[in-house]
């Protein structure tokens, strides 16, 4: 008989994945931030020039789409859960799960750290209506899905080394319970795109006229 799954149990036998993962992102964060620095002058220019136009787009409600914007948002979040799991089902994924949380933990560490400092507060502020909100749910969205793949594929490096003492039910298991986490992460993905693709953007709209013009 298959045992009934417990969160309790499940957290503290993956506690130590967890921990990990979160420190590699940490990592990744910091790293971001600090890339803003090694920037050229011609790259900073280029890139306020960038932003501007994003600046421009969202003032100007003619060239702003709610429904593209949530539509390019979902499909951004969902490849990068999607592409995690994808590699969870396979033992050499493993090592390149890890490289995806470091990699958004180095997009969203420059993404700040270049807003900070460009525009100080102000980037603070745009920061705190533009990246933080949709983030604080996405990180431990990404961080579920993550140990949930990279468990499993451990489970599959266990099945080979441990035949005797692992057993073929134990892999469904483990397969079922990827599918089921991936897919309530999937959803609860609907809902950040949603906001980020719709709500986000008229935050965005309040906070552009206190930013220094470009």
């Amino acid at each position: 008989m298959a045992r009934r799954f417990s969160i309790r149990k499940y957290l503290q036998d993956y506690s130590s994945l967890y921990v990990f993962i979160a420190v590699l992102f940490v990592m990744g964060v910091a790293f971001g931030a600090v890339m803003v620095n090694a920037l050229s002058l011609d790259q900073k220019q280029e890139m306020l020039q960038q932003l501007g136009a994003f600046f421009y787009s969202l003032t100007d409600h003619n060239d702003f789409s709610g429904q593209s914007s949530f539509i390019d948002s979902l499909w951004l979040n969902l490849k990068w859960i999607l592409l995690i799991w994808l590699l969870g089902l396979s033992v050499i994924g493993l090592p390149l799960i890890f490289v995806l949380d470091f990699l958004k933990g180095v997009l969203i560490g420059f993404t700040v750290g270049y807003l900070v400092g460009q525009f100080s507060w102000e980037g603070v502020l745009f920061s705190l209506v533009s990246v933080a909100p949709q983030n604080l749910l996405i990180i431990p969205l990404i961080l579920i899905a993550s140990v949930t793949a990279a468990s499993f594929s451990i489970a599959m490096v266990k099945s080979q080394f441990m035949r005797g003492n692992y057993k073929q039910g134990q892999m469904v298991q483990a397969l079922m319970r990827t599918i089921v986490i991936t897919l309530g992460v999937c959803v609860i993905i609907v809902g950040v795109s949603a906001y980020e693709g719709y709500i986000s953007p008229y935050l965005m709209q309040w906070v552009t006229p206190t930013v220094p013009s470009i």
